[in-house]
């Protein structure tokens, strides 16, 4: 997931002010409005996004501004992706499952080059309590830190190279601070480090090769 561009593309198209007609636009995207019966305020937007007969893309809308976008991308009845939009319609974020269940348990954060600059996942699946954090370059993924024991308290560090990880370290008696640290070469651990001083350094070390 390097890019988050929005997966309905063809639904903004559809919502530009400068469509010479809309209706027609839409109908032949396979998108379907869906407006509020009382106010006749659009409410949503549906898509056939491959045309197979099968639902698999629903926008819910403010009128002409959507707000968040969920996807079934394998069309297996499970929604794997969700498009979150700010009041300016633009993306903030994307939404995904690891687990496939169903529900969010990532959400990805762009930079203005549209590359991923961080990740933020919740083991429980709720937004409200994100236990690791993932922060990426144009490289890939570069550092994250993990509430490996879920006290609101960033207890393990990680550091990438190239994509592979290069350290992790661990603060074991809840004091915020690591108190060993594991390095590694090619996915092979080299190193552990031990004994943190006063001013941030490990003074023990043992080789493990």
């Amino acid at each position: 997931m390097r890019h988050m561009s929005a997966c309905g593309g063809v639904l903004l198209v559809a919502l530009a002010g400068g469509c010479s007609n809309p209706s027609k636009i839409r109908a032949e995207a396979g998108i379907r409005p869906i407006y509020d019966t009382s106010t006749g305020r659009l409410k949503e937007l549906t898509l056939d996004s491959n045309r197979n007969g099968r639902i698999d893309t629903w926008t819910e809308m403010d009128g002409a501004r959507p707000i968040e976008t969920r996807i079934d991308r394998n069309e297996d009845g499970r929604l794997d992706r969700w498009e979150y939009y700010d009041t300016s319609a633009q993306l903030v974020k994307v939404g995904f499952s690891r687990k496939d269940d169903g529900r969010p348990d990532g959400w990805a954060y762009s930079g203005s080059d549209g590359r991923i600059q961080r990740i933020e996942i919740s083991s429980v699946s709720d937004e409200n309590t994100i236990d690791r954090w993932e922060h990426y370059d144009g490289s890939g993924l570069v550092s994250a830190e993990e509430d490996t024991n879920a006290d609101g308290v960033v207890d393990k560090w990680e550091t990438y190279r190239s994509g592979a990880l290069s350290s992790a370290a661990f603060d074991e008696d809840g004091d915020g601070r690591p108190d060993r640290r594991m390095a590694y070469d090619a996915g092979a651990l080299v190193s552990i480090e031990t004994g943190l001083n006063a001013a941030g350094k490990f003074t023990k070390r043992v080789d493990a090769r």
